[in-house]
């Protein structure tokens, strides 16, 4: 079976992937594991792989996503029961002081924290600060939680292109370049991207409000709500602790510190803090933290689910294997750029082949401006990894036969395709966004996609006026 074949069967994968989730045909981790076993039995039949090495593609994938399985289960206990404990209503209390009734002040909110989360350049952190935080605000605005993920992947999209944050590192490890250096050459177009992300939720707030968001707003007369202004600390009830506010509070800062920190895995300080919290707030009581842990079990094993899907989505469709010692096959490492003589490329590595393979010789001069145009539909279908280490070695080997520059090309890559990282399926923090706001992943792409897109283009753009792209 020849790569082009797999790539081509690659390709039709996702496509079906896609299609099934918009078609609300069934939930995406079914999604993630039906497709993706139909196209391991069909490279097992052509000759491609054998059924040990499949097993060997899923472990790998298992490998990938394991640390954010725990940190899925864990988030999502951890900020349920701070929600029980009534953490968040006095914070929602504070916040509706501060923005009132307006919808854009919610929304110019939200795109400041995630601007400010990301600095550190972890998306999965980001989404457990912002999204906790402002859902409770969009719910009682009756603001739609699609646009809170929308504002909050545009900002955390231009976050990452910090030289600490992933794609930016691996760029420069592809140019053989300090991250550094690469980030000095696209901060022009980080900063223009700020402002732009800002202007969005502006113009979302505007979007919500013209539909009827808002305390007093159209929606909320058309479901006879009465708004309370003045809110009380927390909700009277057996689970509340509003005397526990403040130590609350501390303890979530602390989570979150420990994450930004990243000396322990991503999924520990949750781990931390939902032993403690339960512990502090109900007691020793093992019945109470039972009751506790259930109340959350259906949404922690929900958003389990998916990333176990997507584990064997991304060990399939994303594993190589290269020559070992022994004269047999062993799978690569994610990192690998440049694949040794008697190598098997993963899937989505012969996907990347397929698609610059495609483009037109007559456009090969213009190389940077298509494959920016093309990033981020090209992000639904690639990881991280498969994007920068599998695509863009590629893609810059192919410009330079047009005599095209490599920086030009990893620019419009890093640029681009950053804006979009965060919609992708292929990426494990978009999952577990979409998981803390209880949004379908199909609602989130059709709410974001077309945005994302121009946003990307008006940042292309930008970077061609600066002269940082070549037109």
């Amino acid at each position: 079976m020849t790569d082009t074949i797999v790539g081509i069967l690659g390709l039709l994968t996702i496509v079906a992937i896609v299609v099934t989730l918009f078609k609300s045909k069934t939930q995406p981790a079914i999604a993630f594991i039906t497709w993706p076993t139909i196209l391991a039995v069909i490279l097992v039949i052509g000759g491609r792989y054998d059924f040990a090495q499949i097993a060997s593609m899923i472990k790998s994938g298992f490998s990938s996503t394991g640390p954010t399985a725990a940190l899925f289960v864990f988030s999502v206990l951890y900020f349920g029961i701070m929600t029980d404990a009534g953490m968040f209503d006095v914070i929602i209390g504070k916040l509706m002081k501060l923005v009132g009734d307006s919808v854009v002040g919610v929304t110019l909110v939200s795109a400041v924290i995630a601007l400010v989360g990301h600095l550190d350049g972890g998306g999965a952190s980001t989404f457990c600060i912002v999204i906790p935080a402002m859902l409770p605000v969009y719910k009682r605005m009756h603001m739609r939680p699609t646009t809170l993920l929308r504002i909050a992947v545009l900002s955390m999209g231009v976050l990452n292109l910090m030289p600490w944050a992933g794609p930016t590192m691996r760029a420069a490890s592809v140019l053989g370049m300090e991250a550094g250096s690469l980030w000095q050459t696209i901060l022009p177009i980080q900063i223009f991207g700020i402002v732009l992300a800002l202007v969005h939720a502006v113009f979302s707030g505007f979007q919500e409000k013209a539909r009827g968001a808002g305390l007093y707003g159209r929606l909320a007369a058309e479901h006879g709500e009465v708004i309370i202004e003045e809110q009380t600390a927390a909700v009277e009830n057996e689970l509340a602790r509003p005397k526990l506010f403040l130590f609350n509070i501390l303890l979530t800062l602390a989570v979150i510190a420990m994450l930004i920190w990243d000396v322990f895995p991503s999924y520990f300080p949750f781990m931390l803090g939902c032993a403690i919290a339960l512990f502090v707030n109900y007691g020793f009581t093992a019945k109470m933290h039972k009751k506790i842990i259930n109340l959350h079990a259906g949404p922690a094993l929900m958003m389990c689910s998916t990333l176990m899907g997507a584990a064997v989505l991304m060990g399939i469709l994303t594993t190589s294997f290269v020559p070992d010692d022994k004269g047999g096959l062993a799978v690569a490492a994610a990192k690998t750029m440049e694949l040794a003589a008697g190598s098997v490329p993963s899937v989505v590595r012969c996907l990347a082949n397929l698609v610059s393979s495609a483009l037109p010789a007559a456009l090969g001069q213009h190389l940077p401006l298509i494959i920016g145009i093309l990033s981020v539909p090209l992000a639904l279908a690639f990881d991280t990894d498969s994007y920068f280490y599998g695509m863009l070695p590629v893609i810059i080997g192919i410009g330079q036969a047009f005599g095209v520059e490599a920086l030009p090309i990893a620019v419009a890559m890093v640029v681009c395709r950053n804006c979009a990282t965060f919609i992708s399926p292929m990426v494990p923090a978009t999952l577990l966004g979409i998981g803390l706001a209880d949004v379908d992943i199909k609602d989130h792409i059709k709410s974001s996609f077309f945005y994302v897109w121009v946003f990307s283009i008006l940042c292309m753009l930008f970077a061609i006026l600066l002269g940082i792209m070549p037109l």
